[in-house]
């Protein structure tokens, strides 16, 4: 991975949407450009990064944005990556948004059972709940 790796304003855009778990269609929707454009800048941003799979552009970006050294030991990425959750994961489940459900939510089943009434109109039904 390329750490002094210059990208362009819509490159670091695009970037940023790809590190956060947005696909290429999502990302194209929500900049108002072609998803067309978005793998020729993708790819672009692969080549200048030094990386091959969304996975590793994830990585390089938090540890740009970051500032996590690329060359830590296994120990120090492990608690780095475990403050980062603690840090995130309440985050995803405080959101006011309704992209992700926490819970399940139980069906509520009516069922209506009709007794005729008798009387002059046989079309009238009650129901009771």
């Amino acid at each position: 991975m390329n750490q002094e790796a210059i990208l362009t304003k819509r490159e670091s855009e695009i970037a940023e949407l790809i590190a956060w778990g947005a696909t290429k269609k999502d990302v194209a929707n929500r900049l108002f450009i072609s998803e067309r454009t978005v793998e020729n800048t993708a790819r672009s941003i692969y080549e200048k990064t030094g990386v091959t799979k969304s996975n590793e552009l994830s990585a390089w970006w938090f540890c740009t944005r970051f500032h996590i050294s690329f060359d830590l030991s296994p120990l120090k990425r492990s608690l780095t990556a475990l403050i980062l959750l603690v840090i995130l994961i309440p985050r995803e489940f405080m959101s006011d948004e309704d992209t992700y459900r926490t819970f399940r939510s139980k069906k509520i089943e009516c069922r209506a059972r009709g007794t005729r009434r008798r009387g002059s109109d046989d079309n009238v039904f009650d129901f009771d709940l």
